[in-house]
């Protein structure tokens, strides 16, 4: 779609538009996830250590906040959507931070199950800066299993999501491939008429699944050839419909945009919101789909969704680390939006 056509389009479907945000708290939503606590430690550099060519660390500050499958639960939580989880955390300090921040947030948290045969998966970062200087990461710790939970453990959490669903109008699949998503959980998940999936790999095997949200390198790495122009996005479009047996695919392409398919064979494309103001896309999937789907439980069709979850995204890569925004930012940013288009005669 030439970028004259999309803003018209945009510009007439602006009431609409601004309608749906308002109705995101009426959405409710079920998200099976691989859950991780993010922390971030920084501190100031004081000197080389002489036990090791290392540098000493003064601790200053601790961060602690959702990652991976978790950030798309608390994105769907600051756009103001009643959200309950599914999902595990080990028997760990981790877990019980990750478990408080979800209900500080007012996140349902019943259907987290403890494995206590796996940690919580954690990703500790390390930064440090001299005097008047920038911070930058020194180092990652990963505290992660690359065990399968426990069969019983699996049959567990397919059960709980089993009795959740008759009680959200979606449900969304986040996969950052830690475990959780096993066949009988993704076999629960599925039995949901409202699915979104959100996953890195092995697309297959969410096949029926309502929606897929790829972004380049996971489309590519799915269809198993490179997407270098208008003809292969096209058919890689087409081969994702066909792999996945799915109703929508959302493939998004960093400053490129985001490019959608449907099984009528309609492919539409949405230019970038913001390609200037990047500072790091780390969790604006999670956004993405976060806006997407509330959207798509509100009746939006998938352009509008889409739109919308671009315009999220548009907001949360101005900051660094994962982010969130809310729907008052969104209406700011969907209106500054409008006006910048008028304002250049389109």
């Amino acid at each position: 779609m030439p970028e004259s056509s999309f803003t018209n389009q945009l510009v007439a479907s602006a009431e609409r538009l601004f309608g749906l945000l308002d109705r995101f708290s009426q959405a409710r939503v079920l998200v099976v996830g691989d859950l991780t606590l993010d922390e971030f430690l920084t501190g100031q550099v004081e000197r080389i250590s002489r036990e090791a060519p290392v540098l000493i660390i003064r601790h200053e500050t601790t961060r602690q906040t959702p990652g991976g499958g978790a950030n798309a639960v608390y994105n769907l939580a600051k756009l103001g959507a009643k959200v309950k989880v599914a999902g595990l955390v080990g028997k760990d300090s981790q877990g019980e931070v990750l478990r408080q921040i979800f209900e500080v947030a007012g996140i349902d948290t019943r259907a987290i199950l403890i494995d206590p045969d796996r940690p919580t998966v954690t990703k500790t970062r390390i930064a440090g800066h001299a005097r008047q200087s920038v911070t930058q990461q020194i180092v990652r710790v990963d505290r992660k299993s690359d065990d399968l939970p426990d069969s019983d453990v699996q049959l567990q959490l397919a059960d709980e999501i089993r009795q959740q669903l008759d009680t959200v109008d979606a449900v969304v699949c986040s996969d950052y491939g830690d475990g959780v998503l096993t066949a009988p959980v993704i076999e629960a998940a599925l039995s949901h008429p409202l699915t979104v999936v959100d996953a890195q790999k092995n697309l297959g095997r969410y096949r029926t699944a309502g929606v897929f949200t790829p972004n380049l390198p996971e489309a590519e790495q799915a269809v198993g050839y490179a997407i270098k122009n208008p003809q292969t996005l096209t058919k890689a479009g087409q081969d994702l419909l066909a792999l996945t047996q799915a109703q929508q695919i959302l493939i998004t392409r960093g400053d490129e945009g985001m490019s959608l398919f449907d099984r009528s064979g309609a492919e539409h494309h949405i230019p970038a919101f913001n390609r200037t103001d990047v500072f790091d896309v780390t969790g604006a999937g999670d956004t993405v789909v976060a806006a997407l789907t509330l959207s798509l439980c509100m009746g939006a069709s998938f352009w509008e969704a889409a739109v919308l979850g671009n315009l999220a995204a548009s907001i949360v890569v101005r900051q660094f680390g994962t982010a969130t925004t809310s729907i008052d930012e969104m209406k700011t940013a969907l209106q500054t939006l409008l006006e910048e288009f008028e304002g250049r005669g389109e």
